[in-house]
């Protein structure tokens, strides 16, 4: 399956704020949406599972394997979010209900798009905490997410996105609200996971170092507009607009201070 944009656009209190955004995720493709705070990233994202905030609208053209994707009706949009498409966004306690255990909530995610039992589901459930690498898995899907890490509740909402085994993820900066060494743990995570699944990936950031880790397809977005894209390995070698170079002066910064990489 594929996912096709074409001249997307989003507005928002008759102001466009995205503008003519294209680029292509062919099934397994790993492609970054990347940019500065503002610059439309997210929106986009949003844009494309038909979660834009209320009183944003968006036109142009979004299709999910020949599906048209706008001005599809919401309930249609529901089916796809979790079983076609999964999204995993900046800050887990977003995405999960702070008053349920959070096996529940993966198995939740199981029911919704498939017809099995509760106890079915959660016996699953344990299976997808093991798969993201929680600590002892058939104990943890019993805790609240007030009782677990930062690290692991973004773990435990990438189980929820990916338990039904979509076709694409859309990972809205996973790792930026996480401590450096935890970060890296997500990153390979998700690596692994999108490679074995061999599903496609829109990875939205803002750090190109990050970027270059997970990605091998770049969309670099300012002010709504693309203004650069192509191979991760040419926006890091030869980046051609002002705000990649940019960037790139930033990641080069960030992996060569002391605690970083280099």
């Amino acid at each position: 399956m594929s996912l096709e944009v074409r001249d997307l656009t989003v507005d928002i209190a008759g102001r466009r704020v995205v503008d003519g955004v294209s680029f292509d995720v062919p099934d397994g493709a790993r492609v970054g949406l990347i940019g500065e705070s503002g610059s439309g990233k997210s929106l986009t994202a949003l844009a494309i599972l038909g979660l834009l905030p209320e009183g944003a609208t968006a036109g142009g053209s979004v299709r999910w394997n020949g599906l048209e994707l706008i001005g599809l009706a919401d309930r249609d949009l529901a089916k796809l979010r979790g079983d076609e498409i999964g999204i995993v966004f900046q800050e887990p306690r977003t995405a999960l209900n702070p008053i349920r255990t959070v096996g529940r909530q993966i198995a939740e995610s199981i029911r919704i798009h498939e017809k099995v039992s509760r106890r079915e589901a959660l016996a699953r459930a344990v299976a997808e905490a093991s798969r993201v690498a929680l600590p002892d898995p058939e104990r943890i899907v019993d805790r609240y997410p007030h009782q677990l890490s930062g690290g692991q509740r973004q773990r435990v909402a990438i189980a929820m996105a990916l338990a039904c085994r979509p076709r694409l993820l859309i990972a809205d900066e996973p790792t930026t609200a996480l401590d450096v060494t935890i970060q890296a743990e997500v990153l390979d995570l998700l690596r692994a996971l999108v490679e074995v699944d061999g599903m496609g990936l829109v990875f939205i950031t803002h750090d190109l170092a990050v970027l270059s880790q997970i990605a091998t397809h770049g969309v670099v977005l300012e002010d709504g507009h693309v203004v650069e894209h192509g191979p991760v390995a040419q926006l890091l070698t030869a980046p051609a607009s002002p705000i990649t170079q940019g960037l790139l002066r930033d990641a080069t910064a960030t992996l060569w201070r002391p605690g970083g990489e280099a």
